[in-house]
């Protein structure tokens, strides 16, 4: 694992002592941060702990061109702000790929942001998209394969 913020570490720990699990028993997890920039990405933070965002987007093409692994049912990730300072554990609870066009309202309702509709969803994704996937050298199109991952919080407990 990278170079992280203390705080990653201990809200780890204080899950997995809530949880009961030992340090010897405890799952692999990871730490990141939303977007990418720290105005949307510590925004983003505070929607998941305010409730309202529970789902994320993410570009196939882009994760595994930067070697990065697809999100898994049942993995744990500790979400940062953009200083890497841990905010919450999230559990992933379900995983779907789907050309962008594809991408449901109901889902760009429970990513939670702006006014939830499916328009504004494909507005700042289709801008999200294009600059992370120029950024490795590819184009965004209507049929980039989208991770749609929903999630539950964790830690701390509501």
């Amino acid at each position: 694992m990278t170079q992280t913020h203390p705080s990653v570490r201990e809200i780890w720990l204080n899950y997995m002592n809530q949880e009961g699990i030992s340090e010897t028993e405890a799952p692999a997890y990871e730490s990141w941060y939303f977007c990418d920039n720290e105005a949307d990405a510590d925004e983003l933070a505070q929607l998941v702990l305010d409730g309202v965002k529970r789902a994320t987007a993410s570009s196939l093409e882009a994760m595994e061109e930067g070697g990065e692994e697809i999100p898994k049912v049942g993995g744990f990730s500790v979400i940062t702000d953009w200083e890497g300072v841990a905010k919450c554990i999230i559990r992933t609870e379900a995983i779907e790929i789907v050309p962008f066009r594809e991408v449901t309202a109901q889902f760009a309702a429970t990513e939670g942001e702006g006014d939830r509709s499916l328009e504004f969803w494909r507005e700042v994704h289709r801008r999200f998209f294009t600059r992370e996937l120029e950024s490795v050298g590819l184009k965004f199109h209507e049929e980039t394969p989208v991770i749609c991952e929903t999630f539950s919080v964790v830690y701390p407990p509501r």
